[in-house]
């Protein structure tokens, strides 16, 4: 099935997933990540998904079955990926609804690979594995992502030719590509050249700093926070508006993703073996967001993201270890992260049906406000019914008192 299918890849990080997308084609796998746009997702969403499921879950789902009947592909040739979390969000239902739609509008022989790392659904589609050289790829590919997704938010307001920032993202996603060939091992010291290399194309970007812009930080649930399909291009409105968008990264999230297993072994007494084994695991990827932080102060021309451990210790003030669904702590601690970088205006995207979302970003507003009085920021809903004009009033309106 390697040789003649296509698997469909909804679209939530456009670079992040766009590389993992080009890894896989060494690998024989052609990933294809959707870039469909417009309200037909949403409605073909509504029509297979119950409308008291999440907006993510819609528009993933919608996303699929938009291009399984746009007649662009052979549909006996075409297989769909969902990631699953392993954890308490709805997310690792969401392959189960899209198995239940595609039977329903009689795609059932459509096969769908779960991508995980907890081992769910281990025995279904065994063509599809991920080799420990794959998986060490794919996570220097992500690493290197994030650096390029940071170091381009910063260059594409201030660029003095139009899509150059994007000819750079593009160059730069070549240049991982084309080392990171089918099972081979990657020295740590050939990543570290990489961001180099990326912090070098990025740098040779001529522009044009003398307009300040004022910066608008993007934080909430993390696939309406990243995809621009879940949040009507945000960052594209944003910029439109003369504003510079900041976005923290992946990273963040798969450390905080990480550090819970430990806090399960702090708050409710599990595994003790399993709790070290992620320590080991934090320490180690605390160890390479710093590299990344050392070689952007060394290069000098971008601003490097905040140490997740002092990230990690400013939410203890705002909210407890113990709230961990979805985005949980994390969502707080990426707002207090941004204002203390001097990031005090912000909007916090919410998607419709996301109860931990609800809770840990909008509800925790007021008390971030009563640490940060200079904190400027505005909760954003986004679901099938609401409309784009509203939302982008509300940021309007929110940029209007920015500093």
């Amino acid at each position: 099935m390697r040789k003649d299918y296509t698997i469909l890849v909804p679209n939530m990080l456009p670079v992040q997933l766009g590389l993992m997308c080009r890894l896989m084609k060494n690998y024989g796998y052609n990933m294809e990540l959707l870039h469909t746009e417009g309200p037909n997702i949403a409605e073909q969403g509504l029509r297979n998904v119950h409308n008291d499921t999440c907006y993510p879950a819609l528009l993933v789902i919608g996303q699929l079955l938009d291009a399984i009947e746009s007649g662009k592909y052979d549909i006996h040739k075409v297989a769909l990926i969902l990631p699953q979390t392993g954890g308490g969000c709805r997310a690792s239902n969401y392959i189960h609804l899209l198995r239940k739609a595609l039977d329903k509008n009689g795609y059932g022989f459509i096969p769908v690979i779960s991508l995980n790392f907890a081992g769910l659904e281990a025995d279904i589609n065994p063509g599809f594995k991920l080799t420990k050289t794959m998986v060490m790829q794919i996570a220097y590919a992500l690493l290197i992502g994030d650096l390029i997704m940071m170091v381009a938010n910063q260059c594409r307001p201030y660029e003095c030719v139009p899509g150059s920032t994007d000819k750079a993202i593009d160059i730069c996603m070549s240049a991982v590509t084309s080392r990171f060939t089918s099972d081979r091992i990657i020295r740590y010291g050939e990543v570290k050249h990489l961001y180099r290399y990326v912090l070098q194309v990025f740098g040779k970007i001529k522009l044009d700093k003398s307009q300040k812009k004022k910066m608008v930080g993007i934080v909430g649930e993390i696939y309406v926070k990243f995809s621009p399909l879940g949040n009507n291009q945000l960052e594209a409105f944003l910029l439109s508006e003369g504003c510079e968008p900041v976005l923290p990264g992946l990273m963040d999230f798969c450390m905080y993703s990480v550090y819970n297993s430990v806090i399960d072994h702090e708050l409710y007494g599990r595994s003790g073996a399993r709790a070290a084994t992620y320590k080991v695991i934090y320490q180690f990827l605390l160890s390479k967001q710093a590299d990344i932080i050392r070689l952007m102060k060394r290069d000098g021309n971008f601003r490097p993201p905040m140490p997740f451990e002092e990230v990690r210790k400013k939410a203890l003030d705002i909210i407890g270890p113990g709230v961990k669904m979805g985005e949980g702590w994390l969502l707080p601690a990426e707002m207090v992260e941004l204002i203390t970088e001097g990031v005090t205006n912000i909007v916090c995207t919410q998607p419709f049906g996301c109860l931990p979302n609800h809770i840990a970003g909008k509800g925790m507003i007021r008390k971030i406000r009563e640490l940060y009085p200079q904190a400027n920021i505005v909760a954003v809903d986004y679901d099938p019914g609401a409309s784009k004009i509203n939302q982008e009033n509300r940021i309007k309106l929110m940029l209007s008192s920015a500093e």
